[in-house]
């Protein structure tokens, strides 16, 4: 949610002030709506399989689960928790379609979520080191332990402050000042 929250702020160029720009509201929610209906699609065809599949005696999931079934504490994705401005790029019917073709089998180029083809950036984990994509900090290689870690954010985050869009200025623009807001 929180970087989801992040990432319509800035496709949708929502300004701190929203009376600057109420029509932003409208693009944010069109822009989830169109991602909304994709993944229903999908979702809905899922279950349709997953009900074939147990009237035919096959009670267990198949791995991995789908993309949207996965807990955001287990999934690569675990950065967007820890640090929600390190999210992808892409507009989010484009990230569910990638996800879907991921899904489908596809093999596609660079990082499973954004598609950046840079070399990973390693990250700490006070024992070990885990590679993160350099766009939106997925995890492309886990720490050997085994174990998630939590990610921690290189430039330091204060929630209500995304929450209030402090991270905007007035005119729908990222804010050049932030986090030092």
């Amino acid at each position: 949610m929180r970087a989801t929250y992040h990432h319509l702020t800035l496709s949708a160029a929502i300004p701190r002030r929203l009376e600057a720009d109420p029509d932003a509201l409208v693009r944010a929610v069109e822009e989830l709506h169109e991602a909304r209906m994709l993944w229903l699609a999908r979702a809905e065809a899922y279950a349709a399989q997953r009900r074939a599949e147990k009237r035919s005696g096959r009670r267990a999931a198949a791995n991995p689960r789908p993309w949207w079934l996965r807990s955001w504490w287990d999934g690569p994705n675990r950065a967007w928790y820890d640090a929600p401005f390190r999210h992808p790029p892409l507009r989010l019917p484009e990230y569910v379609r990638r996800q879907n073709a991921m899904l489908d089998g596809a093999d596609l180029p660079g990082c499973p979520a954004c598609g950046d083809e840079r070399p990973p950036v390693s990250n700490s984990t006070g024992h070990g080191w885990v590679e993160l994509c350099r766009g939106c900090a997925w995890v492309l290689a886990p720490c050997p332990c085994g174990q998630r870690h939590r990610v921690v954010p290189e430039t330091p985050f204060n929630w209500n402050g995304i929450w209030r869009r402090a991270h905007m200025s007035d005119d729908g623009t990222p804010n050049p000042h932030w986090p030092a807001v």
